[in-house]
């Protein structure tokens, strides 16, 4: 074998597509490593006596071919790569000496510097793959490389690290789901979106925190402020939509929660459709779950409720426009979750206890959930309209009926999690 030196490693990438390689054991290392090596296109054999669960799944899928035996000498004809990490010294040891004299680029998980090959700590966002080796002048730092590789691969998702003058992102609209209010929980798809947007076209529920870590050249337009005349406005921003990606913009939508849970999404995606204008969709974290969960509120929990119904509450029980089958809910021994509803759910209670809902049944309302001002009011069917009024309950705030209330929880505030 080659004697090692100071020298750094040479970066190169390995197109495997068909061609053979050898993982030499099945234990954790081949568990991480071979999900890559499939999706590389390689043509793997394992060899080994045993495998994890994992591994042998992906061989009873055919995604690997599974010598069930030890090392061999020979083993490593006619291959391209070899990945030596079994628990067996000396087979690792054989493995490797034999990649040496069959020139086969080899790694080694037992011995890094005995390997011809080293394995750097990887990352992909959006087509672009990020390899990372570092040394020292005692030798390699896995862990350093893996913190270089996680702040690159973050920065090119939530798109601090974008380049705007080379972006390839082309005109069009995305309707991105920001989540419940705290700007962290809006997924890596949408903060990096908003990176990349011309404009921004936002909704007053929207994480409005995101909107200053924006560049100074994107327009920010508040959705509310649109002037629409003669048009509803609905059809003013999904005007709004038209004319900035028909100007050649990258547009972005931002909605709070779900652009398709009471957010009036599709109206805009089919308004686009209409126009031929391509249109991306990113769903994000709704209210309906994520708040109740916020203030210690499981909306299902084993013995207590095996189901869920999420209701838009904007319009009354006895308004003839209502879509809502009232009596059935009440029927119902799950969880209700009610979403505009703050100002409904006086007669909304009523309206479920004249269909059978027990006055004592738990009540929780949480404002602001999500969001440093999130606060909890627990009430009772019977009591919530009084309640409501008495702690002087606003808008945002997430309505949950059903005995998952009085699950845990954290009637004084917020969990920290």
């Amino acid at each position: 074998m080659a004697e090692h030196d100071d020298h750094p490693a040479y970066p190169v990438g390995l197109r495997l597509n068909g061609r053979r390689v050898v993982v030499v054991g099945g234990g954790q290392v081949a568990q991480r490593r071979l999900p890559a090596l499939i999706a590389a296109g390689a043509d793997i054999t394992l060899v080994s006596p045993s495998a994890t669960a994992s591994v042998e799944a992906m061989a009873d899928t055919g995604e690997i071919r599974w010598e069930r035996r030890r090392y061999q000498d020979g083993d490593l004809a006619d291959t391209w790569y070899a990945l030596v990490a079994s628990s067996d010294a000396a087979a690792n040891d054989a493995a490797s000496a034999e990649a040496e004299r069959t020139r086969t680029w080899c790694v080694r998980s037992d011995d890094a510097e005995a390997a011809t090959a080293w394995t750097p700590a990887t990352g992909r966002s959006e087509g672009i793959t990020v390899a990372v080796l570092t040394t020292t002048s005692q030798g390699r730092d896995p862990r350093h490389s893996a913190a270089v590789r996680d702040a690159i691969v973050e920065g090119l998702r939530d798109g601090t690290l974008a380049a705007p003058h080379h972006r390839t992102r082309a005109p069009g609209v995305a309707l991105v789901g920001g989540g419940p209010g705290d700007p962290d929980l809006i997924t890596v798809r949408g903060r990096r979106l908003l990176a990349e947007a011309d404009v921004v076209i936002a909704d007053r529920l929207g994480p409005r925190d995101l909107l200053d870590e924006l560049p100074p050249h994107v327009e920010v337009i508040d959705a509310a402020k649109i002037p629409y005349g003669r048009y509803m406005a609905q059809e003013a921003i999904n005007q709004a939509l038209i004319d900035h990606a028909k100007a050649g913009k990258s547009v972005v939508r931002l909605k709070g929660g779900d652009p398709f849970v009471f957010g009036r999404g599709m109206e805009e995606a089919q308004a686009l459709a209409a126009e031929g204008i391509a249109c991306t969709v990113v769903p994000g974290i709704s209210s309906s779950i994520s708040v109740p969960g916020a203030a210690g509120i499981p909306v299902t929990h084993r013995g207590v409720a095996h189901e869920f119904t999420v209701v838009s509450g904007h319009v009354a029980p006895e308004d003839p426009r209502s879509l809502v089958d009232w009596k059935a809910l009440a029927q119902l021994r799950g969880t209700l979750v009610l979403l505009m509803a703050v100002d409904k759910i006086g007669a909304i209670s009523q309206a479920l206890i004249s269909h059978g809902k027990s006055p004592d049944t738990p009540v929780a309302l949480v404002q602001e959930g999500t969001t440093a001002a999130q606060r909890r009011v627990d009430a009772t069917l019977g009591d919530v309209g009084e309640r409501v009024v008495a702690e002087e309950v606003r808008p945002p705030a997430v309505i949950v009926i059903g005995d998952v209330v009085a699950v845990g929880g954290d009637p004084a505030g917020r969990l920290e999690g």
